[in-house]
């Protein structure tokens, strides 16, 4: 019984460790199924050689996805889409990895530094708030925010990060198309180094998102790259007396 349909030719170098033969694709997804397709060591059979990578790359992090977000990539790819195709490997980082940001880079000069998350929640309810009027028709999957607190005169930050489906052909790609939007100059994609697009730069933001996140209006910024990756952040409001008390 084949497991894996397609198979990698291997691309080995003179100096690659494991020239004289290596396990077959299936073996390696049995391993991987095992370990209920542990992010951490498809990352470190990544950097064994270049066929490892492939495998990962479009088997070992296809699957990852498939158990960490099922409903998410079944939508994903339904009606013909095909936006994950290629790009497994940064919807797996994206799914359990919080960029943060570094000072001078996407926002300026606030400065936390990235870090793994063990679960996060994408929602399709909650990525429409995200989308201008125009665009409401558009399907955008947004994470819950992971919160960092008490980060000086930034106050409480709270990082989120999303994909759209069918990017390449939606509503919010034409728009900025159309608004002749600019490219970050020197900041790539975390997840894909695609290029990104300022959402708040040309006024895309409505004001329903700051209600979503749970922030002050006008405090939310996101970016979205040629893939359709979001990688954005708003300042959270304090807790109230009533909300602190129902917490306690």
């Amino acid at each position: 019984m084949v497991l894996v349909f397609k198979q990698h030719r291997c691309t080995h170098s003179a100096s690659c460790i494991c020239i004289k033969g290596h396990l077959s694709e299936d073996a390696l997804y049995l391993v991987f199924k095992h370990m209920n397709w542990n992010p951490r060591l498809i990352a470190i059979l990544s950097c064994v050689c270049k066929w490892f990578d492939e495998v990962a790359k479009q088997v070992l992090w296809k699957e990852f996805c498939n158990a960490r977000a099922p409903k998410m990539m079944l939508d994903l790819h339904s009606g013909g889409s095909h936006i994950v195709d290629g790009n497994w490997k940064a919807l797996g980082k994206l799914l359990i990895y919080c960029n943060g940001c570094t000072k001078g880079g996407l926002f300026n000069n606030i400065h936390v530094p990235g870090h793994f998350v063990f679960r996060t929640r994408f929602s399709r309810t909650a990525g429409r708030s995200f989308l201008p009027l125009p665009c409401k028709s558009d399907v955008l999957y947004v994470s819950d925010p992971c919160e960092h607190l008490d980060q000086g005169e930034e106050g409480d930050l709270g990082f989120f990060r999303g994909i759209f489906k069918s990017f390449a052909t939606s509503r919010v790609k034409k728009m900025l198309i159309e608004k002749q939007a600019r490219f970050h100059p020197t900041e790539l994609c975390p997840y894909c180094k695609a290029k990104l697009w300022n959402m708040f730069q040309e006024n895309m933001i409505p004001r329903s998102a700051s209600a979503r996140l749970g922030a002050y209006d006008d405090s939310v910024e996101y970016f979205v790259c040629l893939n359709g990756h979001v990688i954005g952040l708003g300042t959270l409001l304090p807790l109230s007396d009533s909300e602190e008390a129902a917490d306690e």
